[in-house]
């Protein structure tokens, strides 16, 4: 692909200020798109800078403010045609005994209900539109037994979320 390949695109990554979303934004970038970077940390906007894009500092669990962010990002550049939804929080591999229920609640937030609430607020546009594309970052971790005893099940979510929606 072409660095002109992804001009006028708007491609929105969430969980884009760190790993694999940050490796998303960049390669999407080098191709020519818009990038969004979401994410909850303040260094989002910096990294935003760095690859020439846009960044919103949010909750991707937050239906309302995943919302709100939805439609300020169409407002001020244009329908996004991409939505990669790469947020997620790992857990330490621990006996379930270890893991506290503050730990499971908070990975099964952002990793599941972040990823459908994100599909929510950029897909219904996109279906409006007929043209829109959604990737949701899964792990091999979704279709294994190992002691990540939220990761996993939220993953594993994640993955037949994608092929119900």
């Amino acid at each position: 692909m072409t660095t002109a390949q992804l001009r006028d695109t708007v491609a929105v990554v969430t969980g884009g200020a760190s790993g694999i979303g940050f490796a998303c934004c960049r390669e999407l970038s080098r191709r020519g798109a818009t990038i969004v970077v979401l994410d909850r940390h303040q260094r989002t906007q910096d990294l935003a800078h760095e690859l020439g894009g846009r960044a919103w500092v949010v909750d991707v669990a937050d239906e309302a403010a995943m919302g709100v962010c939805a439609k300020q990002i169409e407002a001020e550049l244009g329908p996004p045609d991409i939505l990669v939804n790469s947020a997620g929080i790992i857990q330490v591999p621990q006996q379930p005994r270890h893991l506290s229920m503050q730990t499971w609640d908070e990975v099964v937030r952002v990793d599941q209900r972040g990823t459908y609430v994100a599909c929510v607020a950029f897909g219904n546009g996109m279906v409006e539109r007929r043209r829109g594309s959604i990737v949701n970052i899964a792990s091999v971790a979704g279709m294994r037994s190992m002691p990540l005893h939220a990761y996993s099940p939220a993953k594993a979510a994640v993955i037949s979320m994608t092929q119900c929606l």
